[in-house]
Order: C-alpha cells, then structure tokens, then sequence
C-alpha cells in the first residue's frame, strides 16, 4: 500500500510545471544556468527569433524558450539554431501531432517505458523495445506520434529539461518485420525527437539484446547521428553487468538486473497523465496540435 501511494505521488508529480529550488540548486552543473543571468539569455534569445526570422515558434514566452537554452547549456546561438531545427521539423511532419488523439497512443503499450526514478546522473530512463511493435496492429508512424508526445510532455518539466534522460533500446525479439518498416525519413524522426530537433538533454544512449539485424537497424541510423554523439551511444549486447557499469541498478527495472520498481509502461504512464492533467495541460497539448479526448 506505501508502495503504491509513493508511486501515485510521483505520477502526480508528472504534471508538475513548477520550478524546485533543490533542482535549481544543481542546475548550473548540469547545464550551465545561472540564475542572475538567465533573464538576460531569455531576452537574448527571443530577439535573435524575431531578428534573424529563421522560425515562428507556437510560443516565446520565457518557460518555453527556457528548454532550449538549458538543452544547449545557456549557449544562445546554439539554443537559436536547436529552436529552429524543432520548428522545422514540426512543419515537415505535421501528422505526428497534428489532430492525433493523445490518448489513442494508449495502444503503443509494453514499445516504451520507464523508470520513474530521476537522479542528476540518469535523468528519466526511458525504454524502447522496438522488437515488441506488431505492425499488424498499428502503424509505424504511431511510434514515432508515442515518441514525440513522451518528449513533449515530458519537457513540461523543468526537472526534466535540466536532468535531461538515458534511453536504453532493447531489440529484444527484433525481426525482419519490423526492421523493413524502417526508412530512412523514419530514422531521421526518430533521431530528431531524442535530441536532434528537440529540447532533450541526452545523457546516454545504450543498446542491448541485439541479434544479425542490429547492423541493418543501425546502418539506417547511423547517418543521422551527429558525431558528437557518438561517444554516448553504447553497446552491450546482452551483458548487463556491462549495462550496470553505466546504469546504477538502483535505476534499473529488475528484468535487467536492477531493483527498481517504478517502472511503467506507455499505456500506464499516459492513464496516470489522462488522470491527473489540469486544464493547462489541456490547453499546451491542443496548442501542440494534439486532440484531447474525455
């Protein structure tokens, strides 16, 4: 029962747009933000969007440009070109958000996870288990619609935006089905929403449980992966004590060896969302594009 009061807690707590002063305690370390100046990056930043006219973001006020400016580190011609990459990229690919029903992406289900468990060198564990789309049940575009909706909710969050995330991609049961409906534009998305045209902070990427086809899988990735990034990614094949040398197993769900228990699926997570929204979230969902169901 404490256990699952604890939990019901911290999906409440999913919700939460509110700025903790312990997080803005370690925010300079993570990236880079002071607080005396952090007004004067906002500043510097809105009047690059509005003189350079590079993009015509859906918002500029300051809690929105603030994502971009701690993804980039308070860098603010870094935190420009990132903003103009994700305006970009909403434009390009209108069906993942606009007029999708959010809570439609309930189906995705056991495809993503994760731990409920945010520490300053992890960040949210998020879990992708491509091997585990039947794409007789739903189309591929409905991953990369799950993807995009995780990230955008996620980065309500100002915990979220400073902590940043580790993604772990478990290819598990990965069969020439699903590896055939991988195209290039799909991998490109999918790159994009992980931190290429998005406001993610990625602290680790880590692959396991990989067969043959990982060398087709990756070989469409790897062109959109920027080199800077490469020394994130990590394989490991189905050794997790390797894993576990990267992952504390305080943060690991136990089917790889850790004891967390506050793992949660796709399906899960976005019922606990469903339930505890307020009529702000409704409100920066719909401006998304996204439609919201009773």
């Amino acid at each position: 029962m404490m256990y699952e009061c604890f939990l019901e807690i911290a999906f409440e707590a999913e919700l939460n747009t509110k700025e903790d002063p312990e997080l803005l305690e370690i925010a300079p370390k993570i990236c880079n933000e002071n607080s005396s100046t952090r007004g004067t990056a906002i500043t510097e930043l809105r009047k690059m969007i509005f003189d350079r006219g590079e993009c015509d973001p859906i918002r500029t006020d300051d809690a929105f440009l603030l994502r971009f400016l701690r993804a980039k580190n308070f860098i603010v011609p870094r935190a420009h070109k990132l903003l103009v990459r994700y305006c970009t990229f909403r434009e390009e690919y209108p069906h993942l958000h606009q007029d999708v029903d959010l809570w439609g992406l309930m189906k995705v289900g056991d495809v993503f996870g994760c731990c409920i468990l945010d520490r300053p060198d992890i960040g949210r564990l998020s879990i992708l288990k491509f091997g585990m789309w039947d794409p007789s049940e739903y189309p591929v575009d409905d991953l990369v619609r799950t993807g995009l909706v995780l990230a955008e909710i996620g980065l309500r969050q100002p915990k979220m935006q400073v902590l940043g995330g580790t993604v772990i991609v478990d290819l598990v049961g990965l069969s020439l089905r699903q590896v055939s409906a991988l195209t290039p534009t799909l991998a490109y998305q999918i790159v994009s929403i992980m931190g290429g045209a998005a406001p993610t902070r990625m602290n680790s990427c880590h692959i396991i449980n990989y067969n043959w086809l990982l060398n087709t899988f990756f070989y469409i990735f790897k062109k959109f992966i920027p080199q800077h990034a490469w020394d994130r990614i990590h394989f490991h094949g189905s050794d997790l004590k390797s894993l576990q040398k990267h992952i504390d197993p305080e943060c690991l769900p136990t089917q790889y060896g850790g004891t967390c228990r506050n793992y949660v699926n796709c399906t899960k997570w976005l019922k606990k969302i469903k339930k505890y929204r307020d009529e702000q979230f409704d409100r920066d969902m719909k401006q998304l594009g996204y439609i919201i169901k009773e």
